[in-house]
């Protein structure tokens, strides 16, 4: 299966569940999604459940089975496929009714597609012969999306046998993750997001499949999420290093993003954007050069013709004038919507009373929070069921969680195996640390604070999809987390699959009432805003090193300012003005005067 030309925008992964089976519901309309591969239980709940949905056989795979993990991973990715696949060849028996998802496929392209404009040409024609002529031509031309998946690189704990003995590398949570994806029959992408892990990159090189095959094709592909330039360069160079080609950046805003939010030092996104414009034919050449020496050293088959490389964005495109925008002035090759998909039942799984307070949020309900055990702010949003129960355990003086899943934990603090610091463990170790050290009220309140912000994402963000489909509730937990960005705040209501594809394609409006910036201003008001509570979390006395990090942060966000205020000239419906700019360059001129004077240590 190939990633689709036919739409401009692709479905990111959302969480660890709401986007778990998004393909099985968008790929037969051209639509490419992601799906996180990371918790096998689940996975296999959902193969079991789509397999009986399907009329399709069902094996189960036991925990005690030999590698069972990447084993559920490749069954259910193969079992997608087959979904998927079947999906179309129905499609291609259908008749052009109107009510028929064949109708649907058409409909939903954006006006410039080749195969919309046959398709408005059907519609048009009297001619039965020439019309009977394009409908099989057009049946002929229908492509899946793409069926993607992610891993997140930080989340790659080791795994212990029942006798406590710890696992080859090989084993560990990304690594399996990865196998399971390689060794199905996908042909499609591993986006690899959250950073460099080494163990993981390295790991790329086992699958032949992520090499070139004798006719210069990628059965596999790979996908660096990126924050910046920079980070592209350096990672593009060390996978090319190894023979491995880097067949898209896919550029996400550090905060106007849903799920864990990765700030940059202030490196707002229309000058990231830019600098990827000006370079990118130096990063293809570079990485190529790279790609094309190691492949030969390592007597592989090498590309005949030169391979693509994508450069795509996403986190806060809200408009369809946003996602028309940074298309064309910055030459991208598509776009990222994710969050509103939330509101979407048709694409993703969001129980219905969670549904309900998303459709209803106001803006001061999203927020950035410190829910994480993973130490990384964390995008959320009030008043869910999990945050409910959070509060109703600290209440009761049993703050944190059972810790069942074990994904995230990273502390060795206490222990010494890894533990999670939203466990009930952790938290009771931890309090008992805080009471004895004899500190100032105020900062025993924030550190307690911080750490019962802690939130069990393992369990919380996978409850959502078992309640909509009717799952097994392991341990009965049933409080769901979510984690949508704050562009979510300017979408009020619960939508179907065609009302969001032509939101985005500009042939109807969703936004609410609220008056909504332009999407570069709304993420340089939540850098200012995330600078300011980096700033009054600092002790009273900070370090010089701290404050030139400050300074540092300051003079990236002036600098977007001033690149924002070189765009106004030439984009008169761009929606951000002078009068915005101004109000906001006010707020950080002020910002570092917020900080105490440095102590030298």
């Amino acid at each position: 299966m190939i990633e689709s030309p036919s739409h401009s925008f692709h479905i990111p992964v959302l969480g660890l569940s709401y986007s778990i089976d998004t393909p099985v519901k968008v790929a037969r309309f051209g639509i490419s999604s992601v799906v996180s591969i990371i918790d096998d239980e689940l996975i296999e709940e959902m193969r079991a459940h789509h397999c009986k949905t399907n009329n399709l056989v069902y094996t189960a795979i036991s925990d005690k089975d030999p590698d069972y993990r990447a084993n559920r991973i490749t069954a259910y990715l193969n079992n997608m496929q087959i979904i998927v696949n079947e999906q179309i060849e129905v499609m291609k028996r259908m008749d052009f009714d109107e009510a028929s998802d064949l109708y649907k496929y058409f409909e939903l392209l954006p006006k410039t597609a080749a195969l919309k404009l046959l398709f408005e040409e059907i519609l048009k024609t009297t001619d039965e012969e020439k019309r009977t002529a394009l409908q099989l031509h057009l049946k002929q031309a229908i492509t899946a999306g793409s069926i993607d998946v992610n891993i997140m690189a930080k989340v790659d704990n080791a795994r212990y046998n029942k006798k406590g003995e710890r696992l080859p590398d090989e084993d560990s949570d990304a690594l399996s993750s990865l196998r399971g994806f390689a060794q199905s029959n996908l042909s499609s992408s591993v986006i690899i997001s959250a950073g460099y892990n080494p163990k993981l990159f390295s790991y790329l090189e086992h699958f032949a499949d992520f090499f070139p095959d004798e006719n210069g094709t990628l059965r596999k592909r790979i996908i660096l999420k990126v924050s910046d330039y920079r980070s592209a360069i350096v990672q593009g160079k060390i996978l090319a290093k190894k023979g491995l080609w880097v067949s898209e950046f896919r550029i996400e805003s550090g905060l106007n993003c849903g799920g864990h939010a990765f700030a940059t030092d202030g490196l707002l996104m229309g000058p990231i954007l830019e600098e990827f414009s000006l370079h990118r034919k130096t990063l293809y050449d570079e990485l190529f050069s790279i790609c094309y020496e190691a492949l030969n050293t390592k007597n592989k088959a090498s590309f005949i013709t030169p391979p693509t490389q994508k450069i795509v964005a996403q986190g806060g495109i809200g408009t369809a004038e946003e996602h028309e925008f940074i298309i064309s002035y910055y030459q991208l090759d598509g776009a990222g919507w994710g969050s509103p998909f939330l509101l979407v039942p048709e694409a993703t799984n969001v129980d219905d009373p969670t549904l309900k307070l998303l459709a209803n949020a106001k803006k001061e309900d999203y927020y950035l929070s410190n829910a994480s055990p993973l130490g990384v702010p964390f995008n959320n949003i009030r008043n869910t069921s999990s945050d409910i129960q959070r509060q109703e355990r600290i209440a009761k003086g049993r703050p944190g969680s059972p810790c069942y899943k074990k994904y995230l934990m990273s502390n060795t603090e206490f222990t010494e195996k890894v533990i999670c610091t939203s466990s009930r463990l952790y938290q009771d170790l931890k309090i008992k640390q805080l009471k004895s050290q004899n500190l100032p009220e105020e900062e025993l309140n924030r550190q307690m604070a911080d750490l019962e912000a802690k939130d069990c994402l393992c369990e919380g963000l996978t409850v959502s999809a078992r309640i909509k489909n009717k799952l097994h509730l392991p341990h009965k937990l049933t409080a769901v987390t979510i984690c949508p960005g704050p562009n979510l705040a300017y979408f009020s209501g619960v939508y179907s699959l065609k009302e969001m594809v032509n939101h985005i394609y500009g042939r109807i409006n969703l936004n609410n009432a609220l008056e909504r910036p332009h999407m570069f201003v709304n993420e340089l008001q939540l850098y200012i805003d995330y600078l300011k509570k980096q700033i009054s979390e600092s002790s009273l006395m900070v370090s010089d090193k701290q404050r030139k990090y400050f300074e540092k942060f300051k003079g990236n966000l002036q600098t977007g300012i001033e690149y924002y205020k070189s765009l106004l000239p030439s984009f008169s419906n761009f929606k951000l003005n002078t009068a915005q700019l101004s109000k906001l360059e006010l707020q950080l001129s002020t910002i570092l005067n917020l900080v105490p004077q440095p102590i030298h240590i």
